[in-house]
């Protein structure tokens, strides 16, 4: 399938795997669950990004830290949800958040296994089963409003937190 564009609708059944990082039960805290996205996010404003890996260099030094340190941006331009994907297991994406100093408040570590829905709706990065490195913005009404793929793995610029701070 083509990566959705922008005024494209979010669909349904998308579905994430997801160990929360933070919770008031402790039986429920890093076990893994499934996340319906398609529900969670209806009528909701929410940034979604991918990385083609949690704790790999490029993706721990410049891609999550900008996306942590303007969590209150995003905030105040209207956005409810901020959730990063990655190929990764929820154990490993529920690490990378804790390491981070993060919680289920400020940003999701959702896993996208097999890249399910980088290959069907965003941009896988051709390096096997990893995801590619893109953003992408839907509105209150899942319409997507930015949806941008970087040409170039290693590089962070359309699919960083300033150029989707930008196109609020």
């Amino acid at each position: 399938m083509a990566p959705l564009q922008v005024g494209d609708t979010f669909p349904e059944g998308v579905k994430f795997e997801w160990a929360p990082i933070t919770e008031s039960d402790p039986t429920v805290c890093g076990r893994p669950q499934e996340y319906d996205a398609s529900k969670e996010w209806k009528g909701k404003k929410v940034v979604l990004f991918s990385v083609p890996g949690a704790f790999t260099p490029g993706c721990q030094a410049r891609h999550l830290p900008p996306y942590i340190s303007h969590i209150s941006d995003f905030r105040e331009k209207g956005v409810d949800i901020v959730a990063v994907i990655a190929s990764n297991d929820s154990w490993v994406m529920a690490a990378w958040g804790k390491v981070n100093g993060v919680t289920n408040d400020d940003l999701l570590f959702l896993s996208d296994t097999k890249t399910f829905f980088s290959k069907e709706h965003g941009w896988p990065a051709g390096m096997g089963d990893r995801n590619g490195r893109w953003a992408m913005v839907f509105d209150k009404d899942g319409k997507v409003v930015y949806a941008e793929n970087e040409t170039k793995p290693g590089e962070v610029g359309v699919s960083g937190a300033e150029a989707v701070l930008a196109k609020l």
